[in-house]
């Protein structure tokens, strides 16, 4: 039919915010339930003590959390790169989404640097709410960059520096929120965040996502 082929870039972009900003809600919607239940007074540090049941499912939820987005993703772009920019504008327009919805409904967090447990997978992440608003609107920026400006004349092949300074970053954002996680699941209060290793990491990725999309295109043969 005339109009129903598939959309252009912004409405893509549209679709996408659109959706993620509806599991946020729905995300949110979750967590509000949780905290009226295990934390009436308010969500603070130290941690609630969950049944394993439902640390369990709890888990397993984050999980699809996941397997959602990807599969989103997956539908929403034509090569690697688009469905990778995809996802990153999808998890950081849900993670923005999450925090919006809470503070609407609970006026929580009462700033950017109250403390939250971020994820869960592969252990406690812990860190001020700011940590994860950087990184989200990170996603967003850096996904909308991929989606918008995508094509075979901008496409380059990614090299050992980009997958090495990937690496070195994933490692330094992942060491920084995962600092607390032993304190977190003894029941302490976590005892400040490291912002130097998170920041190195946060600059580090957006120095190698430049190198690899803004520097002169290579082709393949």
């Amino acid at each position: 039919m005339p109009g129903m082929g598939p959309p252009g870039r912004l409405g893509r972009l549209l679709w996408l915010t659109a959706f993620g900003l509806a599991f946020g809600y729905v995300e949110a919607a979750v967590v509000v339930y949780l905290r009226e239940l295990y934390y009436p007074g308010g969500f603070a540090f130290p941690l609630a003590r969950l049944p394993a049941r439902m640390l369990a499912v709890e888990m397993v939820r984050e999980f699809a959390t996941l397997v959602m987005l990807w599969a989103v993703s997956w539908t929403a772009g034509t090569g690697g790169r688009e469905r990778f920019g995809a996802f990153c504008f999808l998890f950081g327009t849900w993670d923005l989404g999450y925090y919006l919805v809470l503070w609407g409904v609970l006026r929580w967090p009462e700033s950017l640097f109250t403390w939250d447990v971020l994820f869960l997978l592969p252990g406690i992440w812990a860190g001020p709410v700011l940590s994860a608003v950087l990184v989200a609107v990170s996603l967003i920026v850096a996904g909308g960059i991929l989606l918008s400006r995508e094509t075979p004349a901008t496409r380059t092949v990614p090299d050992r520096w980009t997958w090495g300074g990937s690496a070195i970053a994933l490692v330094l954002l992942l060491g920084s929120f995962l600092a607390n996680h032993g304190r977190a699941e003894a029941g302490d209060i976590p005892r400040s965040f490291p912002w130097i290793p998170y920041g190195l990491g946060l600059l580090l990725a957006w120095l190698v996502f430049a190198r690899a999309f803004f520097h002169r295109p290579r082709h393949l043969g």
